[in-house]
C-alpha cells in the first residue's frame, strides 16, 4: 500500500465516521450509554490529524500507531477493541499486504485479537458481526471482490438488527436490544465501504 493511498483511506474513513456521528450516537442511545458516536469520532479524527506521520511509516508500524491512538483517545470498550484490531494487524504484517490473500491473513489476526479482547464472537450483536463476514468474503478472493465486500458488509449489518445482544451494556436490555443495528457494526460497515471506495478510486 502506497503512502498516499493509506493517507486517503485515513482521511476518508475519518470523514465518513464524523459525518455519521449523530446516527452512531442514536444507535448507541438505543442499546448502550449513548457516547459511541462522539467517542469513535474523536478517535478517527486523532488518526486523521496524524495522517502524514502515519502514512510515512512502514505498514506494520502505521497500523500499530493507529491502534494506539484509538486506545488512548476513544473511551469505553470501543477504543481498546478497535485498537486491538489494528495493532494485531500491524504485528501480523511483516510488510504491506500485496494482494487479497495477504490482507486476509493480516485481517484475520486482527479479528482474533478482537475476539480475545472482547470475549465475543459472531452472533452476539457486535462489530464482529460485520468484520467476520467481510473477512470470509476477502478470503474467497475472486472477481468483483470489492463489490462483494460492500454487499457483505451491508447484509451483515442488517442481520444485527434482529440479533439479541449478549455483550456489553446492550446485553442488559435483553429482547429490547432487538430491532436496532449495532453501533459498532454500523461503524465497521461504514469504514469497510469507504476503504473499498478509496481502493477503487471513488474517494
Amino acid at each position: 500500500m502506497e503512502k498516499e493511498q493509506l493517507k486517503k483511506i485515513i482521511l476518508a474513513v475519518a470523514e465518513e465516521i464524523a459525518t455519521h456521528e449523530q446516527e452512531l450516537t442514536q444507535l448507541d442511545q438505543a442499546t448502550g450509554d449513548g457516547d459511541f458516536g462522539s467517542n469513535i469520532k474523536r478517535g478517527v479524527l486523532a488518526i486523521a490529524d496524524a495522517a502524514d506521520e502515519i502514512a510515512g511509516l512502514p505498514f506494520p508500524a502505521a497500523m500499530q500507531k493507529m491502534g494506539m491512538l484509538l486506545v488512548t483517545t476513544v473511551g469505553g470498550s470501543s477504543g481498546p477493541l478497535y485498537g486491538s484490531l489494528l495493532m494485531a494487524m500491524g504485528k501480523a504484517a511483516g510488510k504491506a499486504p500485496e494482494n487479497a490473500a495477504e490482507l486476509a491473513k493480516v485481517f484475520a489476526a486482527g479479528i482474533e485479537s478482537v475476539k480475545a479482547r472482547g470475549k465475543a464472537d459472531v452472533g452476539q450483536k457486535t462489530m464482529l458481526d460485520v468484520l467476520v463476514p467481510v473477512l470470509e468474503t476477502l478470503e474467497q478472493g475472486g472477481g468483483d471482490l470489492l463489490a462483494r465486500i460492500r454487499q457483505t458488509a451491508d447484509e451483515a449489518l442488517e442481520k444485527t438488527k434482529s440479533m439479541r445482544a449478549t455483550k456489553g451494556r446492550a446485553a442488559s436490555l435483553g429482547d429490547r436490544s432487538i430491532g436496532h443495528w449495532d453501533p459498532g457494526a454500523r461503524a465497521s460497515q461504514l469504514a469497510v465501504k469507504k476503504i473499498c471506495d478509496v481502493l477503487e478510486g471513488r474517494a
